[in-house]
């Protein structure tokens, strides 16, 4: 069963289960996938259907960010619960322990010695992270390892 399949089933599901939020996430979910189909005109495979959830994760993270800084708890307490249906379509977050170990390996294989390799490693890593862990942070562990 495809990610669209199973996020088709689940608003069913809400819908007749009378689940609001949850109806509320999986619709918007569907709708950012189905605009993304039609703005490349294409049908878009699993992982391309978990880079468009990766980013509503991300994008709601900043947001919560924002509301923080605003004092506005009330909208980020409604991003944060937004945040959690979502990470149910994504696959089990990889550990600390193993993103660095994966960023070692990368790090040899690459042949990488300074920042200027930074890039052949970012590139042997995003295929193996890709909704599995926060890129942004990665990048980040990898500049201090090359730097």
């Amino acid at each position: 069963m495809s990610l669209k399949d199973t996020l088709q089933a689940d608003m069913k599901a809400a819908l007749k289960g009378g689940e609001k939020e949850r109806l509320k996430v999986v619709r918007m979910v569907l709708a950012a996938i189905k605009q993304q189909e039609i703005d490349q005109r294409i049908e878009l495979d699993d992982a391309a259907l978990l880079g468009v959830v990766t980013k509503m994760v991300k994008q709601r993270r900043d947001s919560i960010t924002q509301f923080n800084q605003g004092g506005r708890a009330d909208l980020a307490a409604a991003e944060e619960a937004e945040i959690k249906v979502l990470e149910a379509y994504l696959p089990e977050q990889l550990s600390a322990d193993e993103i660095d170990t994966l960023i070692d390996a990368a790090i040899t294989s690459a042949g990488a010695t300074s920042m200027r390799d930074m890039g052949k490693v970012m590139g042997i890593l995003k295929p193996k992270l890709e909704g599995r862990a926060d890129l942004g942070a990665v990048s980040g562990k990898v500049k201090s390892k090359l730097g």
